[in-house]
């Protein structure tokens, strides 16, 4: 039926739509926007990797009735996924990705209930703003989901990145 069909999964990244620079030269120089900056969350045990615009504002379809809290024997026996932040920005041969933290998050959808730490939510965000990449903490194989996701989203974008993402996702290079 038609009504059955599933809604398209958008795939793209949030870019930078305006340039807060650009011609008046006034107040906001330079400031950050969260325009630029996308969550992608990490399925570990599906092994995949979307992007949820929703999770700006912890309303993502991962978190969406859970109950969270700092603790992790609240969630105990629930699934384990990772919420990146990425950011975008430009060199002179065009974006790349220049900010990646990763934060952990456990939900156990039988008990509605769920693990993560907000603090450390919201400073990973305002660190992957500031261009900074902390994904070493992650496990390999989520590390491979990421560096496969981002590099599949925009070869280029993943080529030009710096060299420390590469090595932070275990990889020797930006070759897959």
């Amino acid at each position: 039926m038609a009504n059955e069909q599933k809604p398209k999964q958008k795939l793209g990244f949030t870019i930078i739509k305006d340039d807060p620079t650009d011609g008046h030269g006034g107040f906001g120089i330079g400031s950050l926007s969260l325009e630029n900056v996308s969550p992608v969350i990490i399925d570990v045990e599906e092994g995949l990797a979307r992007i949820e615009i929703g999770a700006m504002h912890a309303r993502s379809d991962t978190e969406r009735g859970i109950k969270f809290t700092a603790n992790r024997e609240d969630s105990e026996g629930g699934k384990p996924y990772w919420l990146v932040w990425v950011t975008i920005d430009f060199k002179e041969d065009g974006p790349y990705y220049a900010g990646v933290t990763a934060c952990e998050m456990v939900v156990n959808r039988e008990k509605r209930r769920g693990y993560k730490i907000l603090a450390d939510h919201v400073n990973r965000m305002d660190k992957s703003m500031k261009r900074q990449i902390i994904v070493e903490h992650m496990d390999d194989k989520s590390k491979r989901i990421l560096a496969e996701f981002l590099a599949g989203h925009n070869q280029e974008m993943w080529q030009r990145s710096e060299p420390k993402l590469f090595t932070d996702l275990g990889l020797e290079s930006s070759d897959l």
